[in-house]
């Protein structure tokens, strides 16, 4: 997978060409709605393809292709409204992954019943890349 500057610079590079096409067939370009419009339907296209693909909608057709297609469009317009709205993702993903990972582990904490030897309640310590480690009780060898 290319590193995110590589994708940032592809999905500007898509724009560009997008805000010429627009502005000889529509006479504007492209605005954050549209974008943001265009997400949403593909959005809804990849979960009809992912459906299909899982055998609960036999009336899409779906193939690996379809679903990569759809899969690099919503990116794309991740990709254009981060860089329009000036949202670094490859800072904001880490750590929006780390609250959900931590949010997730504090439902299961409270639903499920702790792991034998460990009464805490407590969700496991963060690992460098800020997701949940291992959980570490007194007399376990870490």
């Amino acid at each position: 997978m290319p590193d995110p500057e590589r994708l940032r610079a592809a999905a500007l590079a898509v724009r560009d060409t997008y805000d010429q096409l627009n502005d000889q067939r529509l006479g504007r370009r492209w605005d954050l709605t549209d974008y943001t419009l265009g997400f949403v339907g593909d959005v809804g296209d990849l979960a009809k393809l992912v459906m299909a693909h899982e055998g609960h909608r036999t009336d899409v057709a779906a193939d690996r292709e379809a679903l990569a297609h759809e899969l690099s469009d919503c990116l794309f317009s991740l990709l254009v409204i981060a860089e329009a709205t000036g949202i670094d993702l490859e800072a904001r993903f880490p750590s929006d992954m780390a609250t959900l990972a931590a949010r997730i582990c504090t439902q299961r904490t409270t639903t499920e019943p702790a792991p034998s030897g460990d009464t805490s309640g407590e969700p496991p310590p963060a690992t460098d890349h800020g997701l949940p480690g291992p959980r570490i009780t007194p007399g376990t060898a870490g």
